[in-house]
């Protein structure tokens, strides 16, 4: 048996219409999209162009020139926070950041730029009321993850983001846990930077991304170079997304993104969300009848993004990660999942937790495998 519970990290398998999508860029186009006006190369350009049209339309963006290519949800985020942060500027996150936003934004802080920290509870929820009180003259901006990549806890964007627009303040949204698996608007949520990487919930391959910029906010690119346009200039092109798009993209990954991305949309975003918000639910009920597992989070399924995390006692999470693997062919995360200050938060620091992240083609015979195998290693220890 091989059953794959670790879908927070990369969503596996894919879509049969990704691999296909990856094989044909590679086999019938590969070529740089921009660096040619011969057939090829205009077909590779289409579908960038094609692919950033499917993302503007999922999440509800206007202008799709808006949305810039990254290789990860890291490099958005650090496109985000480099980019629009200068000394003196205050920005208010959450202690339930993934290091990917967290670490840029600890960075920032020894160049000038004033983080406040706001604690969420022990559940991972961050009370909107707190950060509307810690907003400064200064601030600039808010960031924090949609859904926490510990706990799956939801964060209240919608009413976040309202309190950032009437303040003036622009909205950095890290979807990497939420994008794909639940409704996103940019308008609606009033949300001025979102970031989301293609490889988890919209189901594409590594090595892709995206970074919204609502119109009218101008960044620093993170890097420079060869765009493909205004060749006969030294200087980085003003024009989106070519401004922050330097060096070839990753057409493969894209047409798998793109391929992803009309998937979700073929099943519907609903559906998907419906069926792993019952894979969810039916995880938890099966935990807590467990003694010996305490489990960090909502507890709730209407309150959490495809994610669990839960300990046992007297056991180490990583025992119980190496007993799934080794004996029962089950693929789980363990450890701190790069969000140290989230187990801070919820009181699992240092250990971690073991984190189950059920995707969209797990069944409810996955989720009872599990449950039986967990419940032969919390006897035996």
């Amino acid at each position: 048996m091989d059953l794959y519970l670790d879908n927070a990290a990369t969503s596996f398998p894919k879509p049969e219409q990704v691999y296909r999508a990856v094989e044909h860029t590679m086999r019938q186009v590969g070529v740089s999209p921009g660096r040619g006006g011969y057939g090829r190369g205009i077909d590779a350009s289409r579908l960038v162009f094609e692919a950033r049209e499917a993302i503007a339309a999922f999440f509800g963006i206007a202008d799709s020139s808006r949305v810039v290519f990254t290789h990860s949800a890291t490099e958005a985020l650090n496109l985000a926070v480099r980019g629009l942060l200068r000394p003196g500027d205050h920005v208010v996150t959450t202690t339930m950041e993934h290091n990917s936003l967290a670490r840029p934004l600890q960075e920032m802080s020894g160049k000038g730029v004033d983080v406040t920290w706001i604690e969420a509870d022990a559940e991972g929820f961050v009370d909107p009321s707190r950060i509307r009180a810690a907003l400064k003259p200064s601030t600039r901006l808010v960031a924090l993850s949609h859904c926490s990549n510990v706990t799956g806890t939801v964060q209240p964007v919608e009413e976040i983001g309202e309190i950032t627009r009437s303040a003036g303040v622009r909205f950095l949204v890290d979807a990497a846990q939420s994008a794909g698996h639940v409704s996103l608007d940019v308008e609606r949520m009033s949300i001025d930077l979102l970031a989301a990487p293609g490889h988890k919930g919209l189901l594409g391959p590594q090595g892709t991304g995206f970074l919204y910029v609502r119109e009218g906010l101008r960044l620093e690119p993170l890097q420079t170079g060869g765009t493909g346009s205004s060749s006969q200039s030294l200087e980085q092109p003003e024009s989106m997304p070519e401004r922050y798009e330097s060096g070839t993209l990753n057409l493969p990954g894209i047409a798998g993104l793109k391929a992803g991305v009309e998937y979700i949309r073929q099943v519907g975003l609903q559906e998907i969300s419906r069926r792993e918000k019952s894979l969810l639910q039916k995880l938890i009920d099966g935990l807590e009848g467990m003694p010996q597992v305490v489990i960090h989070g909502p507890r709730n399924h209407h309150k959490q993004c495809g994610v669990a995390s839960f300990t046992v006692a007297g056991t180490d999470a990583s025992h119980i990660g190496f007993l799934l693997d080794r004996d029962h062919g089950i693929s789980v995360r363990v450890g701190l999942h790069c969000a140290p200050l989230a187990h801070k938060t919820i009181g699992t620091f240092p250990a971690g937790t073991v984190r189950i992240s059920p995707g969209c083609f797990n069944s409810e015979e996955d989720i009872d495998l599990l449950l039986a195998a967990l419940r032969i290693i919390i006897a035996s220890c």
